[in-house]
C-alpha cells in the first residue's frame, strides 16, 4: 500500500467531483477516504438529501477496503462473507455504483464515492474526481 491520498489531492478530487455535479445538475455528497476507509474531505452541496454524506463515505469505505470500483461488490453483496463485514464495519461498506479506488503510483491510496444522483451519475461524479486531480481509478 502506498502513502494515503493527502489533503490537498482529497480538495483537488472534490473540486472535480463538483464540477461534475454542476454539469449534471444533481445535489449530492462525496467523500474521500484513505486505503483503510477513514474519512479524509467530504462534502454536501445544498439541497442534497440528509443521508448522501454516510452513504457516499459508505461506497468510499467498500472501494478502498476492496480496492475496486463499488459497483463491483454489488452482485456480492449477499454473500455470507460480506454481511458480517458490513456488520463489522457499522453499516458503512456500501456495495452499491458509485465509488472508485484510487491509486497513485500503480498502489492504493484511497477512494471517493458519491451519493445523491443515479448509480451511473454517481460513478461518474467520483471517475470526474479522480481525473482532474490527475490521479488513477485502477492499478
Amino acid at each position: 500500500m502506498s502513502e494515503p491520498l493527502t489533503l490537498a489531492e482529497a480538495e483537488a478530487i472534490l473540486g472535480g467531483c463538483k464540477a461534475r455535479i454542476v454539469e449534471l445538475g444533481v445535489k449530492m455528497s462525496v467523500s474521500v477516504t484513505d486505503p483503510r476507509g477513514d474519512l479524509i474531505a467530504m462534502f454536501r452541496t445544498d439541497g442534497a438529501s440528509w443521508r448522501t454524506p454516510d452513504i457516499s463515505r459508505g461506497k468510499a469505505v467498500a472501494s478502498a477496503c476492496m480496492g475496486i470500483a463499488s459497483g463491483e461488490l454489488s452482485h456480492r453483496a449477499g454473500d455470507a462473507i460480506f454481511l458480517p463485514f458490513t456488520m463489522i464495519q457499522g453499516g458503512n461498506f456500501i456495495m452499491g455504483q458509485g465509488a472508485v479506488p484510487v491509486y497513485r503510483d500503480g498502489r492504493l491510496a484511497g477512494a471517493v464515492g458519491a451519493s445523491g444522483g443515479t448509480p451511473q451519475q454517481d460513478e461518474e461524479v467520483a471517475l470526474a474526481g479522480v481525473a482532474a486531480a490527475k490521479l488513477a481509478s485502477r492499478a
